[in-house]
C-alpha cells in the first residue's frame, strides 16, 4: 500500500461486580427495562455518588496484568454531554489522573483471516475507570431508554495507535478478553454488552512520520465487525484521498448489515466536554502495601501459562495456545496433566475429543461428566495397552454419557486388548485365507492393501487385537 494504517482502540469492558458504580442496585443482566435502578443512577437531584470498592480494585488488577504504572492517588471527573442515555446530563469518569497508565498487551498467532501475525507488543495509553450509560433501542417511529445499564462500573482501556491491520486490531482484542477473563475482572459477553470497542483509524502517505486525521467508528457489537470496519474504512479513506479529496475529524457509525460507515457526527474534543474534577468524591490514594497485595492476588495469566504448558508438559506452541484459549479448559487439562504419564497424549484427547463432544453438546467444560482425573485414567490405559485407541474411543463416548470411570467401563463391556500373539495369529491366518485376492495383490508389491488386512483383522478381534502386533504377524505370514 501507499499508505500506512494507524489504528488505536478503544475497548470498554464492563466490570463484574454485585453493585453499580456509584449506588446499590444490582449489576445484572436480563431484568426488565429500568426494574434496576434508583434515584442515584437515574440523576434525581441531590443524590451523592457513593464508589465501588470492588471496581476499584479490578480496575487496578486489569493494569498490573498489562503491566501498567498505578497511581498512588486518583481521582473521578465530571465529563458533561447531553444525550438521552445519560441521565445526570454529566458521566463520572476519569481525566487527567486515571488509575492505570502505560502497559502493552503481547499479540501473535494468527489473526481473524488467518495470516500469521507478527509477535508484537501494543502498547496501552492509559485504563481509567467511569459509569456505564443506559442502554438505547430504535425502532421504526420511536426509541427506547432501558436505565438498567446505567451506572455499571465500566472501564475504558485505551491502546497507543500501535496497531496497523485488521487482523492485529482482531489478535489485540481476543488477547485483551482472554486477560480480563483470566482475571475475574469481567465476563466480557459482547452480546450483553459487557465488552464494546471503538475504533481510531487513520491514514498516511508510507513513511511519513506526522499521522494523518483520526476518524473514530462506533457502534462495533462483536470482533468480527471490528475486523470488517477497518477493512471497509481503510478503502473508504484511500479512496477519498487518492481522488485529491481531504478527510475531516469525524464520528462514524457502522451499518453491519450494509458492511459500511456511515457519519454520526464531527468529532468532539476534550474540551466540549468541560471536564472538571468530580466535587462529591475524594481522591483515591492507595499504598505500595495496597499494590502488592493485589499483585500478590493476580492468576496466572495466559502467555505465562502457555508457556509452563511447554515446558513442563512438553506440548507444541499450537496445542498449549489451544488450551489457554478458554481458562477453564487450561485448568482442566492443567489438573489431568498433573495425574497423567503422558500428559501430551492427554492433550490430544482433550483437543481432538473433548472439546468437539462438547460443542456438539454446547455444554462449557465445567459442566462435563468426564472429570480431569477420569480422562487422564484413559490415557494411561491406553499408554500401558489394556486398550487401544479404537476402544478407547468407544470408552470415551460412554465415560462422556454417563461419566463412569473408563476401568470399570472397559471391564463391564469386556473391552480388555488382546495382546496375546497367538490369539492375534488365528484372527490373522482367518483373514488372510478369507481374502486370497488381496494377499495376492499384496505380494506383487501393491503395499496400501496391508491396511486394508489390518482392518479384516480388527473386525475378527472387534477392534480387541493390538494393532501393532496385528501389523507385524502379517508382514510375517505374508513375507
Amino acid at each position: 500500500m501507499k499508505y500506512d494504517v494507524v489504528i488505536g482502540l478503544e475497548v470498554h469492558v464492563q466490570i463484574k461486580t454485585n453493585s453499580k458504580m456509584f449506588c446499590s442496585c444490582p449489576n445484572g443482566f436480563g431484568e426488565g427495562p429500568n426494574e434496576l435502578t434508583c434515584p442515584l443512577c437515574m440523576g434525581h437531584p441531590g443524590v451523592l455518588p457513593v464508589p465501588n470498592r470492588e471496581a476499584i480494585k479490578k480496575t487496578i488488577m486489569a493494569g498490573l496484568m498489562c503491566g501498567c504504572d498505578i497511581a498512588r492517588k486518583s481521582k473521578f471527573d465530571r465529563k458533561s454531554y447531553f444525550y438521552p442515555d445519560m441521565p445526570k446530563n454529566y458521566q463520572i469518569s476519569q481525566y487527567d489522573l486515571p488509575f492505570c497508565a502505560n502497559g502493552a498487551v503481547h499479540i501473535h498467532g494468527k489473526g481473524f483471516s488467518g495470516a500469521e501475525m507478527p509477535d508484537k507488543r501494543v502498547g496501552l495509553t492509559r485504563i481509567h475507570l467511569e459509569e456505564d450509560v443506559a442502554k438505547s433501542t430504535h425502532f421504526t417511529n420511536c426509541s427506547g431508554i432501558d436505565f438498567n445499564r446505567a451506572g455499571v462500573p465500566l472501564m475504558e482501556i485505551v491502546s497507543e495507535p500501535e496497531i496497523s491491520s485488521a487482523d492485529e486490531a482482531y489478535a489485540y482484542l481476543s488477547a485483551l478478553k482472554q486477560i480480563m477473563r483470566y482475571g475475574g475482572i469481567g465476563d466480557c459477553d459482547m452480546e450483553k454488552g459487557q465488552l464494546r470497542c471503538d475504533v481510531n483509524l487513520s491514514l498516511k502517505p508510507a513513511g511519513q512520520k506526522e499521522f494523518g486525521v483520526k476518524i473514530e467508528v462506533k457502534n462495533l457489537n462483536s470482533f468480527r465487525a471490528v475486523h470488517r470496519a477497518i477493512d471497509h474504512e481503510i478503502e473508504r479513506q484511500a479512496e477519498i484521498l487518492d481522488a485529491g479529496g481531504k478527510l475531516t475529524q469525524q464520528t462514524r457509525g457502522w451499518n453491519d448489515d450494509r458492511g459500511e460507515t456511515y457519519l454520526m457526527r464531527e468529532k468532539e474534543s476534550a474540551h466540549d466536554y468541560r471536564y472538571f474534577p468530580e466535587p462529591d468524591l475524594m481522591p483515591v490514594v492507595h499504598s505500595e502495601a495496597d499494590i502488592e497485595a493485589l499483585r500478590r492476588a493476580l492468576p496466572e495469566l495466559p502467555d505465562a501459562k502457555r508457556d509452563r504448558f511447554a515446558a513442563d508438559y512438553g506440548l507444541t506452541p499450537y496445542d498449549a495456545d489451544v488450551l489457554v484459549q478458554d481458562q477453564d479448559v487450561a485448568n482442566y487439562f492443567d489438573a489431568g496433566a498433573k495425574l497423567s504419564k503422558t500428559p501430551k497424549l492427554l492433550a490430544n484427547w482433550i483437543i481432538s475429543e473433548l472439546l468437539r463432544e462438547l460443542a456438539d453438546a454446547n455444554t462449557p467444560i465445567t459442566e462435563c461428566l468426564v472429570k480431569p482425573e477420569s480422562l487422564a485414567a484413559l490415557v494411561e490405559l491406553i499408554n500401558n495397552n489394556t486398550i487401544n485407541g479404537k476402544i478407547a474411543k468407544t470408552v470415551f463416548a460412554e465415560m462422556f454419557k454417563t461419566g463412569a470411570e473408563p476401568a470399570q467401563i472397559v471391564k463391564d463391556k469386556g473391552l480388555v486388548q488382546v495382546t496375546d500373539s497367538s490369539a492375534i495369529d488365528g484372527f490373522v491366518l482367518q483373514a488372510i485365507e478369507a481374502n486370497p485376492g488381496q494377499v495376492a495383490e499384496f505380494k506383487a508389491g501393491k503395499m496400501q492393501v496391508l491396511q486394508f488386512l489390518v482392518g479384516q483383522v480388527m473386525k475378527l478381534s472387534k477392534g480387541k487385537a493390538n494393532p501393532q502386533m496385528v501389523v507385524s504377524l502379517l508382514k510375517d505370514k505374508l513375507g
